[in-house]
């Protein structure tokens, strides 16, 4: 089984030397947030991993659910929950893609989900979380001239799954895909703005 690690997480009472950890006072830490291995002692390094605080938007898909508390896959990060109160008539299906927010955090590894919306229909992307800056853009501009454009509904997660639905989900797609492919350029937002505007009316 994997399990996520935080760069200074204990992996062995033992020094082991293997890539993404260090040895000290003869025990084993990460040196990297990553996937943990423990039958085979390694450690996959997670590139683009994101590293969430409350508040955060998450995108995520119910996986599983007991006594009204729902396990949601994030992706990038790995394990959260979502529990149901009695003021939450709202139930939801495995499959179910929800959007929610951060609340709370419990030792690095679990986040506790709230504010759940589900995301019916539609299709997810997913892109690496380093590059959603970019993508939503300075006060939503890009996220919104990608909507606007292309007449696509998109809800953007922080830990790198996209909810799109309707309109030309094919062209913004390759606009969000370009703007991950290219986030490090500058004139950014002026070229996808040419590229939306000389595809939509094809």
């Amino acid at each position: 089984m994997k399990e996520i690690v935080m760069p200074g997480d204990l992996l062995f009472d033992k020094p082991v030397r293997q890539e993404n950890t260090f040895v000290e006072n003869g025990k084993t830490y990460a040196t990297v947030m990553g996937l943990f291995e423990r039958e085979k002692g390694a450690v996959v390094s997670l590139e683009g991993a994101w590293s969430p605080r409350i508040g955060d938007i998450v995108v995520g898909i119910v996986t599983g659910s007991k006594n009204s508390v729902y396990e949601i896959e994030l992706s990038f990060f790995g394990r959260a929950i979502l529990i149901g109160s009695k003021y939450d008539r709202q139930t939801y299906k495995i499959g179910d893609v929800v959007e929610s927010e951060v609340k709370d955090i419990e030792n690095r590894k679990t986040l506790i989900l709230w504010r759940p919306r589900v995301l019916y229909g539609g299709t997810i992307l997913e892109v690496k979380p380093t590059k959603i800056p970019r993508i939503i853009g300075k006060n939503d501009t890009m996220v919104q001239q990608i909507s606007a454009l292309t007449k696509t509904t998109i809800v953007v997660g922080n830990n790198g799954i996209i909810w799109l639905k309707g309109g030309n989900i094919g062209l913004a797609t390759t606009a969000i895909r370009t703007i991950e492919d290219e986030a490090h350029t500058s004139g950014l937002t002026e070229r996808i703005k040419q590229m939306l505007e000389t595809n939509a009316t094809k």
